[in-house]
């Protein structure tokens, strides 16, 4: 089952992002999402953060940690470099996944100097997602909390980058926190895409 127990039907909404891909807006917790990989809005050392981060970790438990520890640095503190994301094991927590993604996004500076990043994030997820053959992922609003990326503009992005790379995923869905996040997903969504 896809949705934690008690989520409201009113609280999802449903869209066709592709021919063959469905996409979900659900206003809840991550961490409870059932499904193939649930993607963590991670900072580049990839050991546990604030925000959806602390909750992945915390929610893993500590073989989450202990996959991300066996990432290989590029350079000193660096497993996961901004735009890129990694796949660990979800560890034997209370996720109900088999993998996180863990992806950077950016400091919001300039829509010149952020969005590029911040659509590699996703497509380096969403990458991941395909040579692991997996059918259903769930992302955060990437960047939208500490990093300070506007809601408006990230959410155009994130579903633009999400409809040209979905590939043969089956759904996306994208668990956001805040009724705010979900308004402005909601709002993108229904400017370019067919509600199911």
């Amino acid at each position: 089952m896809p949705w934690p127990s008690g989520a409201a039907s009113d609280a999802m909404r449903e869209y066709q992002l592709s021919a063959t891909t469905r996409l979900a807006l659900w206003q809840g917790d991550l961490t409870v999402w059932a499904g193939d990989a649930i993607v963590n809005a991670a900072n580049e050392r990839m050991l546990g953060g604030a925000g959806v981060d602390g909750a992945i970790h915390r929610a893993a438990g500590p073989e989450l940690i202990e996959a991300c520890r066996q990432g290989s640095e590029g350079r000193p503190g660096v497993r996961c470099p901004t735009g890129e994301a990694r796949i660990t094991p979800a560890g034997n927590g209370r996720l109900q996944v088999r993998y996180v993604i863990h992806t950077v996004g950016p400091v919001y500076q300039d829509p010149q100097t952020s969005a590029p990043l911040l659509a590699s994030a996703y497509v380096s997820s969403l990458a991941l997602a395909a040579e692991q053959g997996l059918d259903r992922i769930a992302f955060p609003a990437i960047s939208c909390g500490v990093y300070g990326y506007p809601l408006d503009e990230a959410a155009r992005i994130a579903l633009e980058t999400c409809q040209q790379n979905a590939g043969s995923l089956q759904e996306i869905v994208f668990a956001l926190f805040s009724p705010d996040a979900c308004q402005a997903f909601q709002a993108a969504a229904d400017a370019t895409l067919t509600a199911r």
